[in-house]
């Protein structure tokens, strides 16, 4: 597969969801296209490649679906950062803000061992605060966070600023509405 292909086209573009005033990139175009979900994880799978990592962590939900496979590919463990409850073991917890409130997630401590070296995997970047705050939470664990991937980054909402000193990898970039 071409290493160019236009994911533009599969990500649907919906103004005005959640609310007035906000355009929605939609990825599970994506998902519907399995030419477009092929050439994300061959792209996440060749970005791998130039790293060294003993782990894939992803935040749900949607993260999930493109995280597993990479995983499932690499032959690594699948590290599932989860909301605040849905984990019924001992757990590492970080809060954080977002832009409408507060949220909290959690890992399992026996998911992540001292110095493990991580590749967080997620749909889209928006603001960055979920994924600051999984970079936290595995590196409370004892995680060191060699990259972050996401399908999409929405470069207009300044996420690079949170995320300073991380290194980001998308495949869309989105400059603004």
């Amino acid at each position: 597969m071409a290493d160019d292909y236009d994911l533009d086209r599969a990500i649907r573009k919906i103004p005005n969801f959640p609310k007035p005033g906000i355009l929605f990139y939609d990825i599970t175009g994506i998902l519907t296209k399995p030419d477009a979900f092929h050439y994300c994880i061959e792209q996440m799978s060749q970005y791998s490649r130039n790293l060294s990592i003993s782990g894939i962590a992803s935040v749900e939900s949607r993260g999930f679906v493109f995280a597993s496979p990479l995983a499932h590919m690499l032959k690594l463990p699948l590290i599932l950062l989860r909301k605040r409850g849905k984990l019924p073991g001992e757990t590492y917890s970080v809060r954080f803000t977002l832009e409408y409130g507060e949220d909290q997630i959690e890992v399992h401590k026996a998911d992540i061992t001292d110095g493990q070296k991580i590749l967080l995997v997620d749909d889209l970047i928006a603001t960055g605060g979920t994924l600051r705050a999984a970079c936290e939470l595995l590196e409370q664990g004892g995680g060191h966070i060699e990259g972050i991937f996401a399908v999409v980054g929405l470069s207009f909402l300044n996420y690079e600023k949170i995320l300073k000193g991380y290194p980001v990898k998308t495949l869309v970039q989105y400059q603004g509405e």
